[in-house]
């Protein structure tokens, strides 16, 4: 990541500041222009690796707090539902407070809630800490993008921001396991959250720092009937979701969670019809950019964190690897995340979003359909190649399909754009998880796994057919 921040310091030419009414000194003018980047990644790092890197030390948080299976759910999914909940409520108070006011918020917030999970006495504390995580980071990630676009202005500089953004999720997201494995197994669970206390210190020295003021608009009205219906559908649908895994979707419980979640959806359309001031305009929906944009990152976030989470099972109940094993198995599949953003990022301002997009999405579905086709059990050698191409290309068009959405929003409702992106792409983690865990409970042998991959492909095929249609075919300004 050094080399390219250096190099993409010096095409971007640093941020410019919008005027934010503070009493705060401004921050000095930029010499390294890379500062801001560095800052809003550690941020979306943070809140990513939260998700997966507490996978392989839940096992022994349950046995040292003598939590029931309820209460080992409740630390895992608590945080996904606030997070995922939350994430439209974090972008309109972007808009409306100031994205990096917002942002700095919820770095704080984050980091007070992950020292209270690591000094946890009980099962109770540790799930009420970790709901107060995931607000925390529905505040932080919504700004994340916003910031980028404010402070990088010319298109190819946003775009090479962009990349390195979005590649950090599949960073952390493969990491994870490894990470926690490691941590686990030589300090002890608690260190798994003191982690995020040096990240989160240093996110917020620099955010401050290098980073500048976010204008704010106290006219925008935040239009909490709205609001209360997103954060309500979107916990229903992905607590429906999580739980279609363990139960089926066949349970009482998973079909009456989708049905209170689309209720949820349709009281906030009507809300949004009929609001002064709406959350979410839906204009910006029937926009086939935005629209479109967002729908893409669903179908991708599904087949990318579908295919680590059933591979990650295969690797450990069928193959007998460990966690740290396991992480070291999926690393392929990160190693590739970089160097795609990277190089998304340099051919953006000459190809424009579309063939990047496009091609990103068939790499991927012709990944998981190599697996799909590998046989019941095929050699792990057989399977590196199609992990490669599902993170190469999922990273390469996570770039486009970013400036697609943030470039079809109006600047006032930019943080706006940034959550409603982020939550449809935790939708299709949540909806990629739960179909291939019930694939794999409910298939015998290795025939969860592989339609589990073979669907995965057919969505990215879907987004590679959406993007070809929505996606502008030149980037905005270049």
């Amino acid at each position: 990541m050094g080399v390219g921040a250096v190099e993409f310091g010096k095409s971007s030419g640093g941020p410019t500041p919008s005027p934010e009414p503070s009493r705060e000194p401004s921050p000095k003018p930029e010499r390294q222009s890379w500062a801001p980047l560095l800052a809003v990644c550690a941020g979306y790092f943070m809140v990513i690796l939260d998700v997966t890197i507490l996978n392989v030390a839940v096992p022994v948080i349950g046995r040292e707090l003598s939590a029931s299976l309820t209460g080992i759910q409740w630390i895992t999914d608590g945080y996904t539902l606030v997070f995922a909940g939350f994430l439209l409520t974090g972008g309109a108070l972007g808009d409306r407070l100031g994205n990096r006011r917002v942002f700095c918020a919820g770095v704080v917030v984050f980091i007070a809630s992950s020292a209270a999970c690591a000094v946890a006495p009980s099962t109770p504390f540790l799930v009420t800490a970790r709901l107060v995580e995931g607000l925390g980071a529905a505040l932080i990630v919504p700004g994340s993008l916003a910031l980028l676009q404010q402070a990088y202005p010319a298109p190819a500089a946003r775009s090479r921001a962009f990349g390195l953004w979005g590649s950090m999720a599949g960073i952390a997201a493969s990491a994870g396991p490894l990470l926690g494995g490691l941590l686990v197994s030589t300090v002890g669970w608690r260190w798994v959250f003191l982690i995020n206390l040096p990240v989160g210190a240093a996110c917020l020295m620099l955010t401050l720092r290098h980073v500048g003021r976010s204008p704010r608009r106290s006219t925008r009205a935040l239009d909490w009937p709205a609001q209360c219906a997103v954060v309500a559908g979107v916990a229903l649908l992905t607590g429906a979701l999580n739980e279609a895994g363990r139960r089926g979707w066949s349970d009482p419980l998973v079909l009456g969670g989708l049905g209170l979640a689309v209720l949820a959806a349709v009281a906030f359309a009507v809300r949004e019809r009929l609001a002064r001031s709406p959350a979410l305009p839906l204009d910006l929906l029937r926009s086939r950019a935005m629209g479109g944009g967002a729908v893409i990152g669903l179908l991708f976030n599904f087949g990318f964190y579908g295919m680590v989470f059933t591979a990650s099972l295969e690797f450990q109940q069928s193959r007998g690897y460990s966690a740290l094993e396991t992480g070291l198995a999926l690393f392929p599949a990160v190693a590739m995340t970089m160097f795609a953003s990277v190089l998304s990022g340099r051919l953006a301002h000459r190809t424009g979003d579309r063939p990047l997009v496009v091609s990103g999405m068939l790499l991927a579905a012709l990944g998981l359909a190599g697996w799909a086709a590998a046989g019941a059990d095929p050699a792990y050698a057989l399977l590196v190649a199609p992990m490669m191409a599902a993170g190469f290309g999922t990273s390469f068009a996570l770039t486009g399909s970013t400036a697609t959405v943030m470039g079809a929003a109006p600047a006032a409702y930019s943080g706006t754009a940034s959550a409603l992106f982020n939550t449809t792409r935790q939708i299709g983690s949540a909806t990629g998880v739960a179909l291939g865990g019930s694939l794999l409970a409910t298939a015998a042998g290795g025939t969860g796994l592989r339609v589990s991959m073979a669907v995965g492909a057919l969505a990215y095929l879907t987004a590679a057919v959406l993007a070809w249609l929505c996606v502008p075919a030149k980037t905005r300004g270049v």
